[in-house]
Formats: structure tokens, sequence, C-alpha cells
């Protein structure tokens, strides 16, 4: 298994620039953030890191901008909620690895954090080019100099080959970051030691995510109950 954050926290970020991936995918009305739940949980993580000392920069998405800058889908409403509710100085950069990002980045200070436009602006971040992504993740890794670190505390995008996520863990010292680590905790102890009856319910919408998991599960789960947009696609597939 890959470094939890106390790892990282334990051999010294102070100085040192933490790339952190989270998840500030919330739901907006009219620009305004209305529920911040996802903002909230990811605050621990982002402040452990900058009370540590660190220089942290956080990268995250909101929705689907299909690799185009979309107003609408702009990070600047939650990372100004996470300003609000952080208890250390958080500064919002325009772009993404653009130069306001690179000048804002250079002039962060220990136990500052820095948040990124989102990620998903740059149509790279999702591309299945390997070249192309790794590209753009050279970028984003460029922004932490020259002993920088990685912490994934996104469980909603850890399984997305992008740039962000997959490509700049294979640059980076990459940790799991508080949320990640929980997840794949509590996932590790159902699979490998599990109560009995061990039952399993799954829904969603996008089928083609949730197959290899479901082929994964069979044989270790006593029943499988398939809910949600899935629903529809197994009766479909029944006849």
């Amino acid at each position: 298994m890959a470094k939890a954050l106390a790892e990282l926290l334990d051999e010294g970020v102070t100085g040192r620039y933490v790339l952190v991936r989270s998840d500030l995918n919330v739901p907006l009305k009219d620009g305004v953030v209305t529920d911040d739940g996802r903002v909230r949980a990811s605050l621990p993580v982002i402040e452990k890191l900058a009370k540590a000392g660190a220089r942290v920069i956080v990268t995250a998405h909101l929705g689907r901008p299909k690799g185009q800058v979309d107003p609408q889908y702009s990070i600047a409403p939650a990372a100004a909620r996470l300003a609000e509710l952080a208890s250390v100085p958080v500064k919002v950069a325009t772009d993404l690895v653009g130069e306001d990002a690179k000048a804002k980045a250079a002039d962060l200070k220990d136990g500052e954090v820095l948040v990124l436009e989102n990620v998903r602006y740059d149509a790279p971040e999702t591309s299945k080019d390997d070249a192309e992504r790794g590209a753009f993740a050279d970028e984003l890794v460029a922004l932490t100099g020259k002993n920088g670190a990685y912490v994934d505390d996104a469980f909603g995008a850890v399984h997305r080959k992008h740039a962000s996520v997959y490509d700049v863990a294979k640059r980076l010292p990459a940790y799991l970051g508080d949320l990640v680590k929980k997840e794949v905790d509590v996932l590790s102890k159902a699979l490998n030691n599990p109560e009995r009856p061990f039952v399993v319910v799954m829904g969603g919408a996008k089928v083609y995510d949730k197959l290899a998991v479901i082929d994964n599960l069979i044989g270790k789960a006593d029943s499988i109950l398939i809910g949600g947009g899935m629903g529809y696609t197994f009766a479909y597939a029944q006849g």
C-alpha cells in the first residue's frame, strides 16, 4: 500500500511544496456553493499540511467542462468557501498552470495554500494519450519545485487514469490523504475479512466504471444488489 499522510508529516514538510488532489466537486447555483460538504471534508488534510509548514497547492475538478475554460465550472466559488472555512491563508489562482498559477506558487509562503483553477479545463488532464497526460502532469509537478510531494485525498477520482491522479503520482513521492486511506482501510477489511452475510449494494449510472468491481466481488460477496441507473442497464440486458 502507498504511504499515508502521517508518514509524510513525520518526514517533515516545512518549506516543501505539496500538491494535493482534493475533491471540491460541489453543487453550485448562480455561482454559490449550495452544499459545502466536500469542501469541509477536504479541509483537514490541507490544514494539517499547512500547519506543519508545507506550501500547499490544491488541484481539483468541478463538473465536466470538457477540456476548455467554461466560467460555470470555475473552481473559484469552491475555493472561496474553502478560504472562508480554513484557519490558514488560502490564495486562488485564475488559471491552472499558466502565468498566474506560476507566480502565486512561487510567492507561496510556508503554511499557505494555493488553489488552482479547475484541473479539467485542460484537455490533457483526461486524455487517453499517455504522452499528452504526462506532459500536463509535468507542468503540475513543475509548480512544486525540486522537493515536492503528492497527496491524493480525492477518493471519488482515485480510480481515474488522469494526469492529476495517475501521472503526477508517478512523478512525485506519493501519499494517501486521510479520506482515501479511510476508504481503503474500510474496503480492505470488508473484502479480506468480511462479516457474514456480506451484502454489497451498488448504484450509480456509469456501468463501465463498476464492471471490474462487480467482477472482483463475485465469489467474495454473498449477494450483490444493483440499483440506481445501473439497474436499468442490467434489466435491459436481461430482456
